[in-house]
């Protein structure tokens, strides 16, 4: 497996995907285009015999400069499992390290439980199974959990 940063071009590869990826649910237009534009030196891919089989799209906070921030991270079902999404992570933590942030942020529904792993849950207004969660945060009936990883 091979780990490089994301191209303008894997848009087109990965954005059909996504939903694939996601059992079907609808998440394709939270990833528009412009991350692959504009972030691909803090984003990327993993690859392997020249198929994508994980991607992790991240950026630098343009308003607070001790932070970074993870948009949106994937992992082909069929790969899941082995690390893969571990290796994105720690090739994103390398870059925030090297650009001097010490924090990483990232927002997500309460029903994926799973991309929480490693980070510390914000605590939030009320509890959804189990879980802590900002009420209404991206809009009407539209909860989310925040969390973010010490990097040193």
């Amino acid at each position: 497996m091979e780990i490089r940063n994301v191209k303008s071009s894997d848009y087109y590869v990965i954005s059909p995907l996504i939903n694939e990826w996601w059992g079907g649910r609808p998440m394709s237009d939270k990833l528009p285009k412009l991350f692959f534009d504009h972030f691909d030196n803090t984003s990327f891919i993993a690859e392997k015999d020249g198929q994508i089989i994980g991607f992790l799209i991240g950026f630098l906070s343009q308003s607070n400069t001790d932070v970074a921030y993870i948009h949106f991270v994937g992992v082909n079902p069929h790969f899941r499992r082995i690390q893969i999404g571990k290796q994105l992570y720690n090739e994103f933590f390398k870059v925030v390290k090297m650009n001097n942030r010490n924090v990483v942020r990232a927002v997500t529904s309460p029903v994926n439980k799973d991309s929480i792993a490693g980070f510390q849950i914000e605590k939030g207004d009320k509890e959804i199974d189990g879980v802590s969660v900002f009420t209404d945060y991206d809009g009407s009936s539209q909860d989310r959990v925040l969390f973010v990883k010490e990097v040193n």
